[in-house]
């Protein structure tokens, strides 16, 4: 990364090289690009001892750091990070290490973060990321309340919603909300349905490789699914994956972070729409679904793409930034 004030880039440092391989002497292209003698023998310099890796820019970082903490600490930080999941305040004193010092050597590690362990296990979660669009589709439901005519608690509160509905109906039922998300571009479909049996779940599955289709995907390689029945046994799920030429894979029982873009995407599902502000009915709601995709697709940055939507990481796609 070049700071906004310097001189040469590597094409610059390149372009200078060459033209002191042509015989000029080093002084006289100095001059002419604007720097000094000694940075242009630099250059010249490390292309001759290193190639063209030598144009680089290196590190800052010494490469020798003698008051760094013993690797022997280091590993009982991140034992008892991963063990007892305690912060750098309560690691500190069982170590006599400032609190400071053990953010930095948990960071190093990539425990600074909770979120960052499995619960269970304390062991880094291992993030992936399938190579090319298609390679691998995630696919969850996930289950919202329906909301009655009118609004429900969140306009009225929960004394009158509780008044307006008599004892035997607590609820209006649920409705289930079917999507699919691309591994490698994170780009996502939904639809909300009434239920969540074998032939909604297969019927589903069609339009949204139709739908990925639609935006440059042609063909769907593996889908991902929980273990729930429909996934499972149906035969309808099995014809849908054979239409496509895809085949199905489950994730290991009570595991759901092997299915977590989609997992992710549910809660960004439940933020960014479901829970976005008071709906007076449940048609309002499904309606602002499609409005939220368009959203996500191609606006909405992602952090995992380096700020920048799904969409862009799809090839040759119509209509992109529209």
């Amino acid at each position: 990364m070049f700071h906004r004030n310097a001189r040469l880039t590597v094409h610059g440092r390149r372009l200078l090289v060459e033209r002191v391989r042509c015989g000029r002497p080093v002084a006289h292209v100095a001059a002419e690009m604007g720097i000094s003698r000694t940075t242009a023998h630099k250059w010249v310099r490390r292309f001759t001892a290193e190639g063209e890796s030598g144009l680089h820019d290196r590190p800052s970082r010494p490469k020798t750091t003698p008051h760094r903490t013993p690797a022997g600490t280091e590993v009982r930080v991140c034992r008892l990070r991963q063990d007892r999941k305690l912060g750098p305040a309560r690691i500190g004193p069982i170590l006599d290490l400032p609190a400071s010092t053990v953010h930095r050597i948990l960071t190093r590690h990539g425990l600074n973060r909770l979120s960052f362990l499995d619960r269970p296990t304390g062991q880094a979660i291992r993030r992936y990321e399938r190579d090319r669009p298609g390679e691998l589709i995630h696919v969850d439901v996930k289950k919202l309340g329906r909301i009655p005519d009118g609004g429900g608690w969140r306009i009225h509160g929960r004394p009158a919603a509780r008044a307006a509905r008599p004892e035997s109906r607590r609820t209006t039922g649920f409705d289930y909300v079917h999507s699919a998300v691309d591994d490698h571009t994170r780009l996502a479909y939904s639809e909300v349905h009434d239920d969540e049996k074998a032939a909604t779940c297969a019927g589903f599955l069609d339009r949204a490789a139709a739908f990925f289709q639609s935006v440059g995907i042609d063909r769907i390689e593996r889908v991902l699914t929980d273990n729930a029945w429909p996934y499972r046994k149906s035969f309808a799920w099995r014809d849908a994956l054979a239409r496509l030429g895809a085949t199905g894979k489950l994730t290991r029982a009570y595991r759901p972070q092997t299915n977590g873009k989609v997992e992710r995407f549910n809660r960004t599902l439940a933020h960014e729409w479901a829970y976005l502000r008071p709906y007076t009915s449940n048609d309002e709601r499904t309606a602002a679904l499609d409005a939220f995709l368009h959203t996500y697709n191609h606006h909405r940055c992602h952090t995992a793409l380096e700020g920048q939507p799904p969409i862009t990481r799809v090839n040759n796609t119509p209509g992109q930034y529209t």
